[in-house]
C-alpha cells in the first residue's frame, strides 16, 4: 500500500515508520519540518511538508496515497512547565476534520486515526472496552483533553472515509520520555504518585502501538475504535514502587499531583480482530534498565 503518515517525526511515527517499510509498504512522511524526518528518510520514505491546519498542502501531501494515517499531536514533554496542552486541544478538534476534508477531495479511500484510551477515564477501578465512556470536568487539563478527543473522534466516525480508530494506552518506552523521566525522578528521590496510588493506568509500549497499527493495516476491521494497551493495567504505587525498585532508590512517596484520571481498559478486541498481542503484556515487561 501507499500509505501518508501526518506527524511522522514523532515518537509513534519513528517507531511505526521502520515497521511500515519492513512490511513492503511505500511511505510518504507528512511533516512540518522534513530536516527533522531523519528516520523517515532512513527508511526510504518519501517526506513532504505538511501542515494539518493547512488544507492545501494537506491535499497535496495525501494525494494518491491509499491510507493516510494521522499520528499528529502538539504534547509538551514529560514533566514540562507550563506546556501548552490548549493547543494539542485545538489540533484535535479543528485539524483532523481539515484532513478529513483533504483526504476526501484527493480521493484517498481509507483513514487511521491515532486516538487515546483515557477517553474511556474516569471509572475507578472499573474494567472499561471501547463503548464504556463517563462524564468529564471540561475545566480539567485532562477532563479539557478527553472532551478534544471525543470531538477529534466523532469527526472521524461521521466521515464518509472508511476509517479506524486506534486508542493508545499511555506510551512509554523508548523516545516517549514517561519511563526516562520516572526513573529520574526516582534516582532523585523526588518520584511520588498520584494522590494516594490507587487510580489505574493502562500503558502501551511505543513499539506495540505501532505493531498494532501494521496489523491494523493488513486486518482491517472497518470502522471501529480499537484499544491499544497491555494486557494488564495497574495501579500507580506499583508501577512507580517497581520502578524504584529497579533503580535501588527509597519506595515512592504519595501526595503527588493527580494527572490523568483512573483508567483500567481491555485490549480484547484488538487481540480478536487483529490477532495481535502486545509482546510488552505489563509494565515490568516493558520498563527495563
Amino acid at each position: 500500500m501507499h500509505i501518508a503518515v501526518l506527524g511522522a517525526s514523532g515518537v509513534y511515527g519513528r517507531h511505526l515508520l521502520p515497521q511500515l517499510a519492513a512490511a513492503g509498504h511505500r511511505i510518504r512522511s507528512l511533516v512540518r519540518n522534513p530536516a527533522a524526518a531523519t528516520v523517515a528518510a532512513a527508511c526510504g520514505a518519501e517526506v513532504v511538508a505538511a501542515d494539518i491546519f493547512d488544507e492545501a498542502s494537506l491535499r497535496a501531501g495525501v494525494a494518491g496515497c491509499d491510507v493516510v494515517i494521522n499520528l499528529a499531536t502538539s504534547l509538551p514533554r514529560p514533566n514540562a512547565q507550563g506546556g501548552d496542552f490548549a493547543a494539542n486541544d485545538r489540533l484535535r478538534r479543528e485539524g483532523t476534520p481539515l484532513l478529513i476534508r483533504a483526504c476526501r477531495d484527493a480521493g484517498v479511500a481509507r483513514f487511521v486515526q491515532q486516538s487515546i484510551a483515557m477517553t474511556h477515564g474516569g471509572g475507578g477501578d472499573a474494567w472499561a472496552d471501547e463503548e464504556t465512556f463517563h462524564p468529564v470536568d471540561e475545566q480539567s487539563i485532562s477532563g479539557a483533553a478527553i472532551a478534544a478527543v471525543r470531538s477529534m473522534e466523532a469527526a472521524v466516525e461521521s466521515c464518509d472515509l472508511d476509517w479506524l480508530i486506534l486508542r493508545g494506552g499511555l506510551f512509554y518506552g523508548p523516545g516517549t520520555g514517561f519511563d526516562d523521566d520516572w526513573f529520574a525522578r526516582a534516582a532523585a528521590g523526588k518520584l511520588r504518585f498520584p494522590g494516594e496510588g490507587l487510580d489505574y493506568v493502562s500503558l502501551s509500549h511505543i513499539a506495540d502501538m505501532a505493531a498494532a497499527t501494521v496489523a491494523a493495516l493488513e486486518r482491517w476491521p472497518s470502522r471501529l475504535a480499537l484499544i491499544i494497551a497491555d494486557d494488564q493495567p495497574a495501579q500507580w504505587r506499583d508501577v512507580f514502587a517497581y520502578v524504584c525498585s529497579v533503580a535501588r532508590t527509597a519506595p515512592p512517596l504519595s501526595g503527588g499531583r493527580p494527572g490523568f484520571p483512573s483508567f483500567r481498559v481491555r485490549n480484547a478486541r484488538a487481540r480478536e480482530l487483529l490477532h495481535w498481542r502486545p509482546r510488552y503484556t505489563d509494565y515490568r515487561a516493558g520498563l527495563v534498565r
